[in-house]
């Protein structure tokens, strides 16, 4: 029985260090920015690297060495395909390159749903694996 007993208290004692804590917290009032919008407020700030896409090409390590300035190298889509644009790795849209003011710029033409974009992701991903 007084192994028991001293068990109990050891045991009690080992409790006694995990257990937790009450905390009191205080209630959200509305001047409070943590609901959804406050968080759509800050994605809308936020600025994403877009990259645009006007053709790609495969060369070999030797070739790439090789280059100079001058050099040119053929892409894969004629001039006059649309460039697409990716945010991350996500096609969403596609557009034509124009020049504005000796610069290039890119003339939005379709944007692309989210569902198409995965779809033609997961399409290029299954090409490239064969």
């Amino acid at each position: 029985m007084a192994e028991t007993a001293e068990n109990t208290e050891q045991q009690q004692a080992q409790d006694a260090g995990t257990q937790g804590q009450s905390a009191e917290l205080s209630e959200a009032t509305e001047g409070n920015s943590s609901g959804q919008g406050a968080s759509v407020d800050i994605l809308l700030d936020m600025d994403v690297p877009i990259t645009v896409a006007i053709g790609q090409t495969e060369i070999s390590v030797q070739q790439l060495l090789q280059l100079a300035p001058g050099a040119v190298l053929k892409l894969d889509k004629p001039i006059d395909m649309p460039a697409d644009l990716y945010l991350k790795d996500t096609k969403f849209a596609t557009g034509n390159i124009i020049v504005v003011e000796d610069r290039f710029a890119v003339r939005i033409k379709e944007i692309i749903g989210v569902k198409a974009a995965t779809a033609t992701a997961t399409a290029t991903e299954a090409e490239a694996t064969q």
